[in-house]
């Protein structure tokens, strides 16, 4: 499949889909919701692997997206860490937090698999 804009790479699509299943679990949760500081830092972790992965893309140099893509690895390893004190203050049951927890494994392992794929192929 030729990538021709960065709505068509997967990475960024299931980022999108867990920046979703995100938002709407700080919106199923009353205190989480009302835990602005703690919401605001989990919701902007995940947007920015989304826009790390865009901006990448904008930049049309493999050494410049592999560097976003790096950005965005470290962004979804805090989304991770954030989710694992989601859960221990109450915010998610575990069964929430496994499947979020799988998901951005997913989202971290596309990440992963696209950066090498650049840097051993180029755009």
């Amino acid at each position: 499949m030729k990538i021709n804009r960065f709505e068509d790479i997967q990475a960024w699509q299931e980022a999108r889909l867990l920046g979703k299943m995100i938002y709407e679990a700080a919106k199923a949760n009353k205190a989480l919701a009302e835990d602005y500081r703690f919401r605001k830092q989990i919701e902007g972790a995940v947007s920015s692997v989304m826009s790390s992965i865009a901006d990448g893309f904008s930049r049309r140099s493999t050494n410049d997206f592999a560097g976003f893509l790096s950005a965005a690895n470290e962004s979804i390893a805090e989304v991770q860490r954030q989710l694992r004190l989601a859960f221990d203050q109450g915010y998610v049951s575990q069964e929430k937090f496994d499947e979020l927890s799988a998901k951005s494994e997913e989202v971290a392992g596309l990440i992963a698999d696209f950066n090498q794929y650049l840097r051993k192929h180029g755009t």
